[in-house]
């Protein structure tokens, strides 16, 4: 699997919302702690490009679990108290990376940033995969 849909998933709600991958501040990646966690990191840094150093992406389930069909909810939730509160969550348990990412992956702590826009991805089997942007609003 190359992330392919994963991206495209990405590209489609960020078109849909009128913004630019350099516009996302935070990604809550799906990060189930798979291998298909580092086909997301690639896919998110092919939409990212050469903003990926600017962006923090975490996975919330490294602190929560799987909740399956509530995942992509709560994760939105997530993306709204990162955006309200200007701080990014940690991916717990992260000590050693199977690749060297170009994103901050937040490993164990949390990161204080400036965060108006984030993107959160629930990708699944089968290709059945859904991102949703969220943002400040804007004057």
């Amino acid at each position: 699997e190359s992330g392919e849909g994963g991206e495209r998933s990405m590209r489609a709600a960020l078109k849909h919302a009128g913004l630019e991958p350099a516009d996302v501040d935070y990604i809550n990646a799906h990060g189930t702690n798979t291998m298909a966690d580092t086909i997301e990191l690639g896919a998110v840094e092919r939409l990212m490009g050469d903003a990926a150093d600017k962006a923090t992406m975490s996975s919330t389930k490294s602190s929560i679990g799987h909740l399956l069909g509530a995942a992509g909810a709560v994760e939105a939730i997530f993306c709204v108290l990162a955006i309200r509160d200007q701080v990014a969550p940690p991916t717990i348990n992260l000590d050693n990376p199977a690749v060297a990412p170009r994103l901050d992956l937040a490993p164990n702590q949390a990161r204080h940033r400036k965060i108006d826009v984030a993107l959160s991805n629930s990708f699944g089997f089968g290709g059945t995969n859904a991102s949703l942007v969220l943002g400040k609003v804007r004057d």
